[in-house]
C-alpha cells in the first residue's frame, strides 16, 4: 500500500535504485488505482467505449425537449409578426411605390378627356385604394404568423406576449386598410368642392 502512494508522488530517480521492482509495483499500483477507480464510481461501467459514449450522447439529445429549437423559431416569428403589424400601421415603401404608379397611370388616362370627378378617383382614389391593399396585405400575414404562434403550444411567455403585439397590430392594420380601401374613414372629395 506504500508503494502506491510513494510513487504516485515519489521522484523519478527512485525506480532507478529499486530497479524493476518498482516498475512492477507501480504498474500495479495503477491497475489496483484505476481498478478501485472504476469500482467507486458507479456512473462509469467497465464494459462502455468510447461508442457507447457516443451512443449514449446521441440518445441524450434525441430525448431532450424540442422546446430550445422551436422556441428560437417561434420567436422569431413573433418579432416577425409584431414587425409587420407594425410596418401595417405606418405604410410601406412598397406601398408608396405602388401608390405613385397608380397616380402615374391616373394622370396619364385623363390627360385631356377627363371630367374633374374622374380625375379625382383616377389619380388620388385608385392610389389610396392601392396603398390600402398593400398595407392590409402586410397585416394580413402578420396576422397569420401571428396566431400560427399563439396556435402552437408549449412557448415561453415572452414569445406569447410578442405575438399577441404582432396581432393586435396586425388586426388593427387590418381594420384601417379596409376602412380605407372602402372610404369608411375619408371619403374621395368631390369635384365641386
Amino acid at each position: 500500500m506504500d508503494i502506491k502512494t510513494t510513487e504516485k508522488t515519489g521522484p523519478a530517480g527512485r525506480d532507478e535504485k529499486d530497479g524493476g521492482a518498482a516498475e512492477t509495483a507501480t504498474a500495479g499500483g495503477l491497475d489496483g488505482a484505476l481498478d478501485g477507480d472504476l469500482t467507486d464510481n458507479p456512473d462509469t461501467d467497465p464494459a462502455d467505449g468510447p461508442e457507447d459514449d457516443l451512443e449514449d450522447g446521441l440518445e441524450d439529445e434525441a430525448a431532450a425537449p424540442v422546446g430550445k429549437e422551436t422556441g428560437v423559431g417561434a420567436g422569431a416569428a413573433a418579432v416577425v409578426s409584431a414587425a409587420l403589424g407594425a410596418v401595417a400601421l405606418t405604410g410601406t415603401w412598397t406601398g408608396k411605390v405602388v401608390s405613385e404608379r397608380e397616380t402615374l397611370v391616373g394622370q396619364i388616362k385623363t390627360s385631356g378627356s377627363g371630367t374633374p370627378a374622374q380625375q379625382i378617383s383616377e389619380i388620388y382614389g385608385d392610389a389610396w385604394h392601392s396603398t390600402a391593399l398593400v398595407n392590409g396585405a402586410f397585416a394580413l400575414v402578420a396576422l397569420i404568423v401571428a396566431v400560427a404562434v399563439l396556435v402552437l403550444p408549449r412557448h415561453p411567455s415572452w414569445v406569447r406576449a410578442v405575438a399577441t403585439a404582432g396581432a393586435v397590430l396586425a388586426g388593427l392594420g387590418l381594420l384601417l386598410s379596409i376602412g380605407t380601401y372602402f372610404d369608411l374613414f375619408l371619403s374621395l372629395p368631390t369635384a365641386g368642392s
